[in-house]
């Protein structure tokens, strides 16, 4: 058997580990490859030099055009593992590269090997000019970040034990990023077990993170951990953008895919992760063109994808501090918490709401511990054959009831009022009343958490609103489901005028805007504009925010336009 007969039957081995092999790594017809031309450039490698490397910021999509490249996993304790070899007609890209991310594996050439480099920028060019090729090459690339996913191949890896309130609250926000990663708990893992004997870790400590250049952090947070495995970026080169989306919700990805794809300059920020409330939701199933529903990680990250392909710049976690509308040099700017500033003609408001927190004592203490704003995996896996209490009554509530169901031995959910009926839609009111382990307890108000020594939540306490009984329950898993504050602490001193409730006003309900002719989406400072369910009077509905989302692009338009008139 020659060489290129045993690289071929190795790698049809390595296929079959990977979901939908053919769509993952489609091969490139030499036709197809003469449209990809314009777009890159040759490159040549020589035996045993790297394309790209584990970590680093990836130079764009290769197409092999002789050789081969063979694809390994490096993580930071030292282990490499093979992952696929790459020959001519092959392309060698993942989501990462629309962005120029770091990449998480590493790709190096066995003999020497000559490619077509196509950088972020021309990749995306490419996408949108070549619609049939650029639809085989990013379902893809999706493809190929969903097996990384599901492998746990690439990102850093968390060390600790699995129930602890740092490995979840990390392993959420690295999940609802879309990062690859993966956990070793000492108590059964060699390697974790070595690492903790040298660094001798506190509980507090929990997790140790080791990133792929094999640095440790101590229980980092989300910030910290974004930044040391390169998902952050900031503005690019002092650039002044055209728009600036604040919130990376159903409303503010929405904004980014009608205004990057129609051509504006587009940024976003978000504090945490992309998808808003609305990508904690288990199973949307009332929106537009899903029948059999879809979860709000995926709808969300499908929309994320499409924001890059079209140019957008996001940046996660990255918090803004402040807005500036005093338009100094014609911008306004948005001061973010790396210190930076963000300069852009026009700003979008899609910064949603905050998870509400009820009058509880000692509710913070157990905050992550036992208490949790929304159920992904993560948390349904704490709850395994479990009892788990759910306090709410609209339509996330009901969603996060359907899901735990699944998971959970029994789910107690409390709700303040009598029903239902007015707060949930009614596809979710008969699935929950179908559903045998979903226990309704009506007019019903939890009254007091405990815990045991090391503040983990061990038990609820809770009364009838209609009478003194109360009653209590050994309960480690409470998931809290009772409204949002709006996000709006950040635009005190701008001007943006703001209702009792703290949302923003915006069209006509505005005083700034009485008697006069403005979009139905800018609020009282001009050029600024709000959308989603940060709006006073918005539905608060993923199909509502969505809408605005590309409502308001036609206002940025003419707000931009007039703006770069001359005055007459």
């Amino acid at each position: 058997m020659g060489q290129d007969e045993t690289q071929r039957t190795d790698r049809d081995a390595q296929l079959l580990r990977f979901t939908r092999p053919e769509q993952t790594f489609p091969a490139l017809t030499p036709a197809e490859i003469e449209r990809i031309r314009h777009f890159g450039e040759i490159r040549a490698y020589a035996d045993g030099e790297l394309l790209f490397e584990t970590g680093k910021p990836g130079p764009g999509m290769f197409v092999v055009l002789a050789g081969h490249v063979a694809i390994t996993q490096r993580d930071g304790l030292g282990h490499v593992t093979p992952v696929i070899d790459q020959g001519p007609g092959q392309f060698l890209a993942e989501l990462g590269q629309l962005s120029g991310r770091p990449a998480l594996v590493d790709g190096r050439a066995e003999g020497n090997v000559e490619v077509l480099l196509v950088p972020p920028d021309r990749l995306r060019a490419l996408l949108v000019a070549e619609a049939e090729l650029g639809e085989r090459i990013m379902r893809a690339l999706i493809l190929r970040r969903v097996n990384l996913i599901q492998g746990g191949i690439g990102g850093p890896v968390l060390i600790g034990p699995s129930n602890s309130a740092g490995v979840v609250r990390l392993q959420g926000f690295l999940t609802r990023n879309g990062q690859p990663h993966h956990l070793l708990d000492p108590e059964s893992e060699h390697d974790a077990a070595e690492l903790i004997a040298r660094y001798s870790p506190k509980p507090e400590d929990w997790p140790l993170v080791v990133t792929a250049g094999g640095t440790v952090l101590r229980n980092p947070s989300e910030t910290e951990l974004g930044r040391a495995i390169g998902m952050i970026g900031g503005a690019k080169d002092n650039r002044i953008y055209d728009v600036a989306i604040v919130g990376c919700g159903p409303a503010g990805l929405a904004t980014a895919v009608y205004a990057a794809s129609e051509g504006l300059s587009v940024a976003v920020v978000d504090t945490r992760a992309f998808g808003g409330q609305a990508g904690a939701s288990a199973r949307i199933e009332n929106y537009l063109g899903f029948p059999t529903g879809i979860s709000g990680q995926a709808l969300a990250g499908r929309a994320f994808t499409q924001a890059q392909k079209f140019g957008a710049d996001i940046m996660i976690p990255m918090s803004v501090s402040s807005l500036d509308c005093s338009r100094a040099n014609g911008t306004f700017a948005l001061a973010l918490d790396c210190g930076d500033t963000l300069r852009s003609r026009s700003v979008v408001v899609a910064s949603g709401a905050r998870y509400r927190r009820p009058d509880i004592a000692n509710l913070d203490k157990f905050e992550g511990r036992g208490v949790w704003y929304w159920a992904s995996p993560v948390e349904a896996r704490l709850c395994a054959g479990e009892e788990v209490a759910l306090v709410g009554a609209g339509n996330s509530a009901g969603q996060a009831a359907v899901f735990l169901s699944g998971h959970a031995k029994k789910v107690l959910m409390i709700i303040r009022g009598g029903g239902l009926g007015a707060s949930m839609s009614r596809y979710l009111i008969e699935r929950i009343e179908a559903t045998p382990n979903i226990e309704l307890m009506f007019n019903t108000e939890i009254t007091a958490l405990e815990g045991d020594e090391a503040s983990l939540l061990r038990r609820i306490r809770w009364k009838s609103r209609l009478s003194d009984d109360e009653d209590s329950a050994d309960i480690r898993n409470l998931f809290l489901f009772v409204g949002a504050d709006p996000a709006t602490s950040w635009l005190d001193g701008c001007g943006v005028t703001l209702d009792r409730g703290g949302f923003v006003v915006t069209g006509a309900q505005s005083e700034q805007n009485q008697g006069k002719l403005v979009a139905p989406l800018e609020t009282s400072v001009p050029g600024v504009y709000a959308v989603g369910d940060v709006r006073s009077g918005s539905v608060k509905r993923v199909g509502g925010a969505i809408g605005e989302g590309a409502q308001v692009v036609a206002s940025l338009h003419g707000y931009l336009g007039d703006a770069a008139k001359p005055a007459l």
